[in-house]
């Protein structure tokens, strides 16, 4: 670097580190832009979704297809293998999806309901695993991200963050639905119960239509991932749930066979 600041001088290098940011950030957009429920997207809709040019998108799409993070066929871009991967190895990293991949098996078969794996990142819930064992069709993805604010499993994680981790996350909590609590006390409230209990509710607050009961995977004071049952609301007999989903919580963490999951990078 200092041979490289002598040739073109520091202000040259710090507008190349500011280039390079811009242009990670660029194909970052483009790789966010695709949601999990699109087969392919072409120029037209990427530069739609995030604001780009078209022209832009279509330079970045094809440099990514280069490396095999993007496909292209006759519908436009679909996200790549090498993305697969690359994910694959990110969601083994913790060696918790392997060790809890029973037991929200056997909590699926037992509700009928939808289980999730989650664990928190800057203030959002990365999930790491999804079984079902009906049709019902939902939003979530495994490797997908949604505010910790709003959602059961997400709650059940921030209350065990330390205040300042709390307050980051409730910073900024617009409505997602009509029924999503966005006051600050009543959501610190919801944390204080979560905290309390081991449990905590979605109530159609994230998606209109589901509801979902969390508990946290504990290690003494700290949770190192949450396990969650999500179903139509109708469906939800929430207060049953509680006891069928913090025995799972519960049953998937050893001290023997679990290592403490360090936190995901995040460029965000």
């Amino acid at each position: 670097m200092a041979a490289l600041q002598h040739r073109i001088g520091p202000s040259a290098v710090k507008d190349e580190d500011s280039q390079a940011g811009t242009v990670v950030g660029r194909l970052e957009a483009i790789l966010a832009s695709f949601d999990g429920c699109d087969q392919a997207l072409g120029v037209s809709e990427i530069s739609h979704r995030i604001g780009l040019p078209k022209s832009t998108v279509h330079r970045l799409a094809n440099q990514l297809c280069a490396v095999g993070w993007l496909e292209r066929n006759s519908g436009g871009y679909r996200v790549g293998l090498k993305l697969l991967e690359l994910g694959s190895v990110a969601l083994q990293r913790t060696g918790l999806r392997e060790v809890a991949f029973k037991h929200l098996h056997s909590l699926a078969l037992r509700t009928g309901l939808a289980v999730h794996l989650g664990i928190l990142d800057h203030g959002e819930v990365v999930y790491l695993d999804r079984v079902t064992t009906t049709r019902v069709v939902l939003p979530t993805r495994v490797g997908g991200r949604m505010p910790a604010y709003c959602t059961a499993i997400g709650r059940a994680l921030l209350a065990f963050e330390d205040p300042a981790s709390q307050a980051s996350a409730l910073a900024k909590t617009p409505r997602r639905t009509e029924f999503t609590i966005v006051e600050p006390r009543a959501l610190q409230s919801t944390l204080d119960n979560a905290r309390k209990t081991g449990v905590a509710f979605d109530r159609e607050e994230a998606y209109g239509g589901l509801g979902c009961v969390a508990s946290p995977i504990r290690c003494g004071d700290r949770a190192i991932g949450a396990v969650s049952v999500t179903g139509p609301v109708a469906r939800m007999r929430a207060h049953s749930l509680v006891h069928e989903v913090r025995n799972t919580a519960l049953a998937i963490w050893s001290p023997d066979v679990v290592p403490l999951p360090r936190p995901l990078a995040s460029a965000r």
